[in-house]
């Protein structure tokens, strides 16, 4: 194997950005170095969590075929095997049998797959079928796929950081490890390293910026991207509770965009979450050097996460987005409707408009690479994800692929992102209000 030794600066240790340093340092790229303002898994990063849904029912057929090739990664090996539970997955809709779109776009895309699912047109035949969801309450119609579950998100992830580590992937966190910007060379043409807020300059002869939500804190995308928070929710049950819960399948109701997990097994905690169009906190478009794109920063306003603090830190998510979760365990799980809450936080999506993500090399700055727009479905397709973005940025990737994730070349575009994957339910996006970004 061909020894790479230009050193690399990965930003961001999520799941882009350790599955990417992964890879590249399998394929001979010797001097990679990681950088987060945190330890992975990062607190207040979309890849931390109890559990992430994993599922390769698709309607897009290049993202069905690589989650099935994630699905057979997560059950096999030592590094993802230990982390991922096969419940099955119940899409469930509130409308009459054959109703909803999505759900029977979804049925089909397992069709083509080979794989199995076992229809239901009453929630009465739901009960019959996992008697662990008996207690549900509200007509529900919809399919279970089994080939399909859950994995421990924190758990993954800390598996693929000391995986990273131990093949000599160097980490850098705390002050040193948290980008303030670009490091540009005089002409600005070209990124030689990143700033930091303590120390010298990191240098590199390439910048991969896997900053996932945070991105427009540091590179003006113009509107390529955006970041919305969604609503997660965590409930404390008692062993007896858990154990009547154990057997279930990850439940998500397509209607509300709202989805439960089965119990935490060792902590049975119980996590309730929405997939919807999320909320937005507005910050000013980035505007410094070497970091703006589109020339249209001005008064321009984007979407993103407090940059100077823990965003999980505050327990709290809107009062209506709390009020919809109460109703939804009235339906889905009603034991635990009325349990006080163990842990609330918001969860930040980088969002794109088609829900594709972006690996590619940015079109006016030498050697920085941008990978981010998990779009909220990302996580799944973290046994693989390193292999294709790799392939990205050695500019070896199938036509498929680079078509798929490029980045966008219209940086002036001035109407928002609105992510139209067919996947979104629930409320519309909407602005935080000064008293809610105040609790952020």
């Amino acid at each position: 194997m061909a020894q790479h030794l230009d050193p690399i600066v990965v930003v961001g240790a999520g799941v882009f950005g350790l599955s990417i340093a992964l890879e590249l340092r399998q394929r001979g790229h010797t001097n990679i170095t990681v950088i987060d303002r945190m330890l992975p898994p990062v607190a207040d990063g979309s890849s931390n969590d109890a559990n992430r849904i994993i599922r390769p029912d698709y309607v897009d057929p290049f993202y069905a075929r690589i989650a099935t090739e994630a699905v057979r990664e997560w059950n096999a090996g030592d590094l993802y095997r230990p982390h991922y539970h096969q419940a099955g997955f119940a899409l469930v809709s509130e409308s009459e049998p054959g109703r909803d779109e999505f759900l029977e776009r979804g049925k089909r895309a397992i069709e083509r797959q080979g794989n199995r699912y076992v229809e239901f047109a009453t929630t009465d035949e739901l009960r019959r079928l996992r008697p662990e969801l008996r207690d549900m309450t509200f007509p529900f119609s919809g399919y279970i796929s089994k080939n399909a579950g859950w994995a421990d998100a924190a758990g993954a992830v800390r598996a693929v950081a000391a995986r990273c580590s131990e093949l000599g992937i160097a980490f850098v966190t705390g002050p040193r490890g948290t980008m303030t910007s670009l490091k540009t060379d005089g002409g600005h043409s070209r990124v030689v390293g990143v700033n930091v807020a303590a120390g010298p300059p990191l240098l590199a002869a390439k910048v991969i910026l896997a900053t996932g939500a945070w991105t427009n804190h540091y590179v003006d995308l113009g509107h390529a991207i955006t970041s919305s928070a969604q609503p997660v929710g965590f409930l404390q049950l008692t062993p007896e509770e858990a154990l009547k819960l154990a057997d279930m399948p990850v439940v998500d109701n397509m209607t509300s965009g709202i989805f439960v997990f089965p119990p935490t097994p060792g902590t049975n905690l119980l996590k309730i979450a929405r997939h919807g169009h999320g909320f937005e906190n507005k910050i000013p478009a980035v505007a410094a050097a070497a970091a703006s794109s589109s020339g249209v920063g001005g008064d321009r306003r984007v979407s993103a996460p407090r940059h100077d603090a823990n965003n999980a830190a505050a327990s709290w998510i809107p009062e209506d987005a709390e009020a919809a979760f109460r109703g939804a365990l009235k339906q889905l799980v009603p034991l635990a409707a009325d349990k006080p809450w163990s842990r609330l936080r918001l969860c930040w999506y980088t969002e794109t408009r088609d829900g594709n993500f972006i690996a590619d090399h940015h079109p006016d700055y030498q050697g920085l690479f941008i990978l981010t727009g998990g779009s909220g479905h990302g996580f799944k397709f973290l046994p693989v994800l390193g292999r294709y973005t790799a392939d990205c940025f050695e500019r070896v990737a199938s036509p498929e692929v680079q078509e798929k994730w490029k980045l966008s070349r219209d940086f002036t575009a001035r109407d928002p992102v609105v992510c139209n994957d067919g996947s979104r339910r629930g409320p519309l996006r909407r602005e935080l209000t000064m008293e809610e970004r105040a609790k952020l």
